[in-house]
C-alpha cells in the first residue's frame, strides 16, 4: 500500500480535521517510501498538518507513522488535565510540541507496550484513557476506535463520524481524488 493509500485508510479524520492525530503501521512495499514520505510530509505541511515516523523497526522495516494536526495537537497538550496526565506518566515537562513527541517517540522505542498514555496524542478522552489503564482494557462501555469507559453515547456519534469519514475519502480517493485534494487546511 502507497503511503498516499495508507493515510486515507488510517488517518482521514485527522486529513478532514475531526480529529487532532491518527497514528498507523506501514510496512512499506519497496526503497521509494522515503521519497513518498518527504513529498506527502511537504504536501501536509503546506496544510497545517505534520507527518512524522515515530518508530522504525530496523527487523521489519516497518514503522510507526503519526499523522497531526500542529494547533488541534497543542490544544490538546495545553488543557491542564492533559498536561497533568502526562506528568504523572513520567513525562518531564516541555517547552514545545516538539519536546513532547520526542518523549513519546521514546517511550514507544524503550517500553515493551504501547504507553497508554497515546491516547492523550490520539484526541482520545482523558476519562476513557484513565479507565482502560484502571481496568486493563476490560469492562469498557463501548468499543469502537478505542476502548469508551465514559459516555458510550457519545462515543458512538465519535465512532460513526470517524467511519463514515473515512468510507467517504475512500471512495472519493478511488475515484480519483488526490491526497491533497482530500486535506482540509489547518
Amino acid at each position: 500500500m502507497c503511503l498516499s493509500a495508507a493515510l486515507i485508510e488510517h488517518a482521514a479524520p485527522t486529513l478532514a480535521g475531526l480529529k487532532p492525530a491518527s497514528l498507523f503501521r506501514i510496512q512499506p512495499g519497496g526503497e521509494d517510501f522515503i521519497p513518498q514520505f518527504q513529498h506527502c510530509r511537504e504536501e501536509l505541511a503546506r496544510r497545517g498538518l505534520a507527518l512524522t515516523l515515530l518508530k522504525g523497526c530496523r527487523r521489519t522495516g516497518a514503522y510507526l507513522v503519526y499523522l497531526y494536526r500542529q494547533r488541534g495537537l497543542e490544544r490538546v497538550l495545553a488543557q491542564p488535565e492533559h498536561r497533568a496526565f502526562l506528568l504523572e506518566m513520567g513525562y518531564t515537562p516541555w517547552d514545545d510540541l516538539r519536546g513532547c513527541l520526542r518523549q513519546l517517540a521514546s517511550r514507544l522505542c524503550l517500553e515493551e507496550d504501547f504507553p497508554h498514555e497515546i491516547g492523550v496524542f490520539l484526541g482520545y478522552p482523558l476519562e476513557d484513557i484513565r479507565g482502560f489503564m484502571a481496568h486493563k482494557g476490560k469492562n469498557y462501555t463501548l468499543c469502537g476506535c478505542w476502548k469508551c469507559y465514559g459516555d458510550p453515547q457519545q462515543a458512538a456519534r465519535t465512532f460513526r463520524a470517524y467511519q463514515s469519514c473515512t468510507r467517504d475519502y475512500r471512495r472519493r480517493y478511488r475515484r480519483g481524488a488526490t491526497l491533497g485534494q482530500l486535506i482540509v487546511a489547518a
